[in-house]
């Protein structure tokens, strides 16, 4: 007999939470080093550093909506995120073995291609794996995995490079191994068929989708203005007087807050209603960043900064969630694929725009632009969005 799993959980959605995990340890690993070995190994500037990855930033949210597209067309999702997860696994070493940044440039462009790849069709994977009224815990148990390998990517990489003195290209190399067994997990997914036939088209005609969930894109867009990259929140951290030590440490312990709310995010969205619990993530990134325009004090702001990953964690589950509901089945790759475009752009947007501010008039003006968009993303959000999708 199959193992049983309760009726919130399937053998899909353990399977694409442990791929989720395996592929972000991967990730993570690299994400607080690469900079570093971009400037001091290859000795390429700061503007180097920023160019490559703005690429990468800008493929993986092209990738993501094209590839939600091509999944609902070819009614193919585990073919396609397999694609994925494989590209962004041998991206990994490639840069390890960069001589010049162009390489780590190309590689980086592969690695980001194969997340954006992967990203829409395992959602519809996820969507279509659960019952309706259990799909918020379904990606919250995915939203576990992905913020639980962003805990341990960092450390892991601090414990090759600190504890045992491996090498920096090391990291690189061995990042290859998550990465692979993220991709042997999906090949356990069993795909089901699509009860209707796909009504995808490449123009993404308006009549497709719902005009709730239009309204629901234009909302979240609105509130992503203000949520600039991460790497604000780290370099506040560091600016005011923490050690890199305790600041990998903070964003280590940031991932682990999302990692553990995901799951009991998801559950309460299919219990309380999406709406309500979303909007609770939007209330924690205005009070962060207001506290982060407001105080340096080093303990608050640490404290903070953990506290950020609740938001973290909410956002990535119920927002996907929620967006799978506006839509039909046949069209679930693509809604989900470009809601994630959607917000991954923007965000690249308000990281432009945070960085003129950062630069030219001052770091808390990042946040009090951010707190901005937060409050009129909220209004937005409480008068035109309905509590739960297509309902």
């Amino acid at each position: 007999m199959p193992p049983k799993f309760p009726v919130w959980m399937s053998r899909n959605t353990v399977l694409l939470a442990l791929s989720s995990l395996f592929a972000d340890i991967s990730t993570e690993m690299l994400y607080p080093i690469l900079p570093i070995f971009l400037t001091q190994t290859l000795h390429a500037s700061g503007s180097v550093v920023g160019l490559v990855d703005g690429v990468a930033q800008a493929t993986q949210n092209i990738a993501q909506g094209f590839c939600g597209w091509l999944s609902d067309k070819l009614q193919r999702r585990k073919s396609i995120a397999l694609v994925g997860y494989f590209l962004a696994a041998i991206a990994k070493p490639l840069t390890g073995i960069a001589l010049t940044w162009p390489t780590v440039l190309g590689a980086r462009f592969l690695d980001r291609l194969g997340a954006g790849s992967r990203s829409a069709p395992r959602d519809a994977l996820i969507a279509s794996s659960v019952a309706e009224e259990h799909r918020g815990q379904a990606f919250g148990l995915e939203g576990l995995g992905d913020n639980l390998g962003a805990f341990l990517g960092p450390l892991l990489a601090m414990l090759l490079l600190i504890g045992l003195q491996f090498d920096i290209r090391w990291i690189f190399y061995l990042a290859l191994i998550p990465g692979l067994l993220a991709f042997t997990m999906v090949l356990f997914v069993r795909e089901r068929p699509a009860r209707v036939a796909a009504k995808a088209k490449i123009d993404i005609n308006l009549r497709q989708f719902p005009r709730r969930y239009w309204i629901y894109l234009l909302v979240t867009a609105l509130f992503c203005l203000g949520n600039s990259s991460n790497a604000f929140l780290i370099l506040q951290t560091r600016g005011i007087g923490a050690s890199l030590q305790t600041t990998i440490l903070v964003y280590a312990g940031f991932n682990l807050v999302a990692a553990l709310i995901s799951y009991p995010a998801g559950f309460l969205s299919d219990r309380l209603g999406r709406k309500g619990v979303l909007l609770m993530s939007f209330v924690i990134f205005f009070v962060v960043y207001l506290g982060f325009a407001l105080t340096e004090d080093i303990s608050l702001i640490m404290l903070l900064f953990i506290f950020y990953g609740l938001h973290q964690g909410i956002f990535r589950s119920v927002g996907k969630a929620f967006a799978s509901d506006f839509v039909s089945d046949d069209l679930r790759a693509s809604g989900i694929g470009w809601y994630s475009g959607t917000v991954g752009l923007v965000e690249l947007l308000a990281s432009i725009v945070a960085g003129l501010l950062w630069d030219h008039v001052g770091h808390q003006a990042v946040f009090a632009y951010g707190g901005v968009f937060a409050i009129a993303g909220t209004v937005a959000f409480l008068v035109l969005i309905p509590r739960q999708g297509m309902k």
